[in-house]
């Protein structure tokens, strides 16, 4: 992969890692209620999660994804019913003292399996990078160096864009000290999760061309 192309698929990371999808709500769900330093867990996940898709489409999975109206819509549905659970859980999140210390976070690698369930039970971002990345690629070129190039390209950026959202929200945190604002919070992020959940079930499969 020359520089140009990498630079231009750098811009395009940037872009799609800054696009409010349910990673960024994730992210600033954790960071909101965890803090930065604990939401690293969900962000890894994330992360993880973003290395399946890439892999998933490298081996030439995601095109039989892409073909397939029955693991599509199994794993869109499975993807629905994840969200509307994390919104559920936001909204139910009780409100704690903040002048006691950030509440007590769920086992990091609960936070991890989470943050890797959101991306990998997303169809539609493998069909979409299907769609995407070989535009990227030089078939002449050996494809597994190029993939490798892709994948730290992206992971690098997500992390750095979901980072920034953690850590705006841990500062938000900061700032909150009645239960009344915690509680509002809460909802709003339960809010994001369901409109999330619902737009996924919107998708549909591209049909053939």
């Amino acid at each position: 992969m020359n520089w140009h192309v990498w630079l231009a698929f750098l811009g395009a990371s940037v872009v799609i890692s800054l696009s409010p999808g349910a990673g960024a709500i994730a992210s600033m769900s954790t960071g909101l209620r965890y803090g930065l330093r604990r939401g690293y867990w969900n962000i890894l996940g994330l992360q993880l999660g973003l290395l399946l898709q890439i892999a998933i489409v490298a081996v030439g999975l995601g095109a039989v994804l892409a073909n397939s109206a029955l693991a599509f819509t199994a794993i869109k549905w499975f993807g629905v019913a994840y969200l509307a659970y994390l919104g559920i859980r936001q909204w139910r999140a009780a409100p704690t003292d903040i002048a006691d210390g950030l509440p007590v976070a769920d086992r990091g690698i609960a936070m991890l399996g989470r943050g890797f369930l959101i991306n990998a039970s997303n169809p539609k971002a493998v069909v979409f990078m299907l769609a995407v990345l070989p535009q990227f690629l030089t078939p002449a070129e050996a494809l597994l160096p190029q993939y490798l190039a892709i994948a730290a390209t992206m992971v690098a950026v997500d992390l750095l864009v979901m980072t920034g959202y953690t850590s705006l929200a841990a500062r938000v945190l900061t700032l909150m000290r009645s239960h009344r604002q915690q509680v509002a919070t809460n909802r709003a992020f339960a809010g994001m999760f369901f409109v999330a959940a619902t737009f996924l079930a919107t998708v549909r499969r591209a049909s053939p061309a």
